[in-house]
């Protein structure tokens, strides 16, 4: 077992602005700007620090160590209760459907609508893995890492929980959406707007965006052929989210144009699916793989480990309970493969 999921620390800000600089870009959660990442991780350390099952705004980062290097090789974030500070604004897709008498035609426009519908949902985001670890499962690891953390911490969470997945970027880095549409009201393109956002939030937006809907149709090819879609590196991520029981509801992000995907929190199919159980004893004769996390708050850990049931109780692999600091009759947090 050489990986686990814990909870970030300040110490660990310089792998996280190293591995910023590798995101490429549209990636307003791990921004490579190291006052933004220290605001992220001490945000992060005072909801750790917080011993209360009260819902509020907040962020846990996590983040994947390799324990024999302890270096941090990946990480994700976890936001409790979106638009609560600055308003959380979406682009909904619509369409608006009018006949002409005269003309004997049914015209269909569709239309994008600034909204704040998501408003209140919780959102699992931010997650990034080195380029170096993309083998092993490992970006798996982290994603559902997440929902059991939820799990663990359930009326921290809200009931309707959200992803947002980044946008076509070109390889200059810009974003075809961007230019199409919010370039051509503000005057900066996409690079500088995404850094401001990282940093001040995008309440800027909603000062300088119309507030009227805005007809795909008067964007370019260009534009409209990326709305709703993923960047490619995010295909991935996307199936992940399917598997788990998201779905695309006709939100993107302002910025990108990327989908946005919901859910029910309570019906995400790992926090249904997990199960809390005592460890009878550890041994190394295997099992179904599983992912196994234990501890609440700062002590929260996560890891792959073999499971066997025997009964109400389980028999977890070695290496695991070493990883994760379990023995005979701890409990555990635990679910296996989708």
């Amino acid at each position: 077992m050489t990986f686990i999921i814990r909870p970030a620390r300040l110490g660990d800000l310089q792998h996280l602005y190293e591995m910023a600089k590798l995101t490429g870009g549209g990636f307003t959660n791990l921004p490579p700007d190291r006052a933004s990442l220290t605001a992220k991780l001490e945000r992060s350390e005072a909801a750790f620090a917080r011993d209360g099952d009260a819902l509020e705004d907040e962020l846990f980062v996590l983040v994947l160590e390799n324990l024999k290097t302890h270096e941090v090789r990946g990480t994700c974030q976890l936001f409790t209760r979106v638009g609560q500070t600055n308003p959380f604004y979406s682009y909904r897709i619509g369409t608006l459907t009018q006949h002409s008498r005269e003309l004997d035609r049914t015209f269909r426009a569709e239309m994008l609508a600034l909204t704040t519908d998501l408003e209140g949902s919780c959102e699992v985001g931010g997650l990034f893995l080195h380029p170096g670890e993309r083998a092993g499962g490992l970006g798996l690891l982290l994603a559902r890492s997440r929902y059991l953390f939820i799990k663990t911490h359930r009326a921290r969470f809200a009931d309707r929980i959200l992803a947002e997945l980044r946008g076509i970027i070109d390889e200059a880095g810009g974003s075809p959406f961007w230019d199409g549409l919010a370039g051509r009201f503000f005057g900066m393109n996409f690079q500088d707007a995404d850094q401001f956002n990282a940093s001040h939030g995008h309440q800027f937006i909603a000062d300088l965006m119309p507030k009227h809907p805005i007809y795909t149709a008067m964007l370019s090819e260009t534009a409209r052929s990326t709305i709703g879609l993923p960047h490619p590196s995010g295909r991935a991520a996307m199936r992940m989210l399917e598997n788990e029981g998201f779905a695309y509801a006709n939100y993107v992000d302002i910025f990108d144009g990327g989908p946005t995907m919901t859910a029910l929190t309570d019906k995400v199919k790992s926090i249904a699916a997990a199960k809390e159980s005592r460890i009878l004893t550890c041994d190394q004769d295997g099992g179904q793989e599983s992912l196994i996390a234990t501890g609440r708050l700062t002590d929260f850990r996560c890891a792959y480990g073999l499971v066997r049931e025997v009964g109400d109780a389980i028999v977890l692999s070695r290496d695991c309970a070493q990883a994760l600091r379990v023995g005979e009759d701890d409990h555990v947090l635990h679910v296996g493969r989708l």
